[in-house]
């Protein structure tokens, strides 16, 4: 007999056990309420789009190498969407003269990009999406930092734990062309710069001077990567730390010259988050400002700013930082008992009665030891077990054993629901 073969999931693939799903929610829960604070709806994209939408817009290592790219049976090149951003500039452009600006927008869903699956990044992924589109200032830029911020103090990642990095592109592009650097080189250089932490100095060095630059040229711009004062010489830097104060997230905040964002659409702030106290190195999350992009898929020209949180490395950094449960119980906080098979009517009507009043509220599926059944509702986290032996029953009553303080009444079927509801919540 031919042995058993498991089959495998697809490399890089995600499955959301119990606990993970958990986790997916706690982090889809938290985003959800600090964009609504902010007064951002929610939407969504399509999962799939022609490779064209990316292919002009957010570079060729995008497109080349990450994309999940296949021909559909007309021979059109699809792919998975590997970001949203694009996909909201198409959608806006689409009904550009239809909706009312500034649009607060913000998206929370999965994405695909064919990556080599490490500790904090994996080829399919959540992602939060915030966008704010029709309105240039770095007054809106604030904005979308200080939801980023709400988001970190909502999920416990005070100030002592993250820090949200800044910068400017004008502003750098300012320095590149002090420093001689012609534009034609200035994306690279910018990749190059954010590249500069993963890299030893020296290896970093050799890597510059080979884009093109002179020594004299990556003396000068490793002189500007230490300046964290350099942002006082810009208006808009000026702008959007006192607008971050106002907003009362500056804590989190920090300039940082280093901070490039090596997408193409990006031309005036941006930044990323970091975790400081834990061992996860990669982003949290990142954006910033793009002032053409609505222009290059079809639309009349539109200022946006946004930025994007992947689910893994911020459940990495939770986990790690002990600010979620390892293990999910289950969402029932009453557990009805099976006394034995002839009572089962009577407990799944007790059950009934209690899930018609809005109380989860788990239903043992068989009638085994009531002391296995006990055992079952401690693991899952319930506080009260209700059990309808035939004396209860024939009573029409049943007794509820408070697992949390220790006590077991009975109670009349008729006032069930009331007496757990207020155990639940003794304001009711």
């Amino acid at each position: 007999m031919a042995e058993k073969k498991l089959i495998q999931g697809v490399k890089g693939a995600r499955e959301f056990y119990p606990a993970e799903m958990a986790l997916r929610n706690y982090i889809y829960d938290k985003a959800r309420q600090a964009s609504e604070l902010y007064g951002f709806l929610e939407w969504d994209g399509p999962f799939l789009e022609t490779i064209d939408l990316y292919a002009a817009k957010s570079g060729d290592e995008l497109v080349k190498e990450q994309a999940f790219v296949f021909a559909d049976r007309g021979g059109d090149l699809i792919t998975l969407r590997p970001e949203l951003t694009p996909t909201l500039a198409r959608m806006v452009a689409q009904k550009q003269n239809e909706l009312s600006y500034p649009l607060r927008w913000w998206s929370f869903g999965p994405f695909w990009r064919y990556e080599r699956p490490q500790r904090g990044r994996s080829r399919e992924f959540f992602q939060w999406n915030v966008d704010m589109v029709g309105v240039n200032s770095p007054e809106a830029d604030a904005e979308l930092i200080a939801v980023a911020a709400t988001f970190l103090r909502l999920s416990g990642l005070g100030p002592d734990k993250t820090s949200i990095l800044v910068n400017n592109r004008k502003l750098m592009d300012q320095q590149f062309s002090d420093l001689g650097i012609e534009p034609e080189k200035r994306l690279a250089i910018s990749n190059a710069v954010d590249r500069r932490t993963k890299m030893e100095p020296d290896k970093w060095d050799a890597y510059v001077l080979e884009i093109g630059l002179t020594a004299q040229q990556l003396s000068g711009l490793k002189a500007v990567l230490g300046n964290y004062d350099l942002w006082k010489s810009s208006e808009e830097m000026v702008r959007l730390m006192a607008a971050l104060v106002s907003l009362g997230v500056s804590e989190y905040v920090k300039f940082d010259p280093n901070i490039m964002r090596g997408l193409l659409y990006y031309t005036g702030t941006v930044f990323e988050a970091f975790d400081t106290s834990g061992s996860v190195k990669r982003a949290i999350f990142g954006g910033g400002r793009y002032d053409n992009l609505l222009k290059e898929v079809g639309g009349d020209p539109l200022s946006g700013v946004g930025f994007a949180m992947g689910d893994v490395v911020v459940g990495l950094i939770l986990r790690e930082a002990g600010l979620v449960a390892a293990e999910d119980p289950a969402p029932a906080k009453v557990l009805v008992t099976i006394f034995n098979s002839e009572t089962y009517p009577a407990a799944a009507a007790s059950s009934a009665l209690l899930r018609k009043a809005g109380i989860n509220t788990l239903l043992s599926p068989e009638a085994t030891k009531l002391q296995k059944q006990f055992k079952f509702a401690d693991k899952a986290k319930v506080r009260f077990v209700v059990v309808q032996g035939p004396d209860e029953i024939a009573a029409n009553v049943a007794s509820v054993k408070d697992l949390q303080n220790a006590t077991q009444v009975q109670v009349p079927l008729a006032d069930l629901a009331r007496h757990i509801a207020q155990g639940l919540d003794p304001i009711l």
